[in-house]
C-alpha cells in the first residue's frame, strides 16, 4: 500500500482512503470501507493480487483485497474496484466510516 500511496501521491489533505468493492453488502448497496491514510503505511498493509505464487481467485477477493493485519477481519475489503483518497467520509453511505458501520452498528475505530 505504501507503494501504491508514493506513486498516487494522495493530496496532503487527505486523511483517509476508501475502498470500494465490486460486491454488495448484506443489505444492498455498494460495500465501501474506510481507512486512516497513516495506517496503510504500516509494512503489514497490503493490496494483494496474488496468494502463494498464483493469482488471487474470486474466492479470496480477486482482482485485488486489502490486507490490514492490525484490523478486524470485516475491514480487510474484498474484490476491490477502487481507492478514493478523501478529507472525511461522511459524504459516504451512513457517514460512519463503512458498510458495516453504517449497517450493523459497529464503531469506526472498533479495537482488535
Amino acid at each position: 500500500m505504501r507503494d501504491i500511496m508514493a506513486i498516487v501521491k494522495p493530496d496532503a489533505e487527505a486523511r483517509y482512503a476508501v475502498f470500494y468493492s465490486f460486491a454488495e453488502g448484506s443489505e444492498g448497496g455498494l460495500y465501501y470501507d474506510v481507512h486512516k491514510i497513516e495506517n496503510l503505511r504500516h509494512e503489514l498493509t497490503i493490496v494483494a493480487y496474488e496468494m502463494n505464487g498464483a493469482p488471487l481467485s474470486i474466492l479470496h477477493g480477486a482482482p485485488l483485497r486489502l490486507r490490514c493485519e492490525n484490523e478486524l477481519g470485516f475491514k480487510q475489503v474484498k474484490w476491490i474496484v477502487a481507492i478514493e483518497f478523501v478529507h472525511d467520509f461522511k459524504h459516504l453511505g451512513a457517514g460512519q466510516g463503512g458498510y458495516n458501520e453504517d449497517h450493523e452498528f459497529y464503531g469506526y475505530r472498533m479495537p482488535i
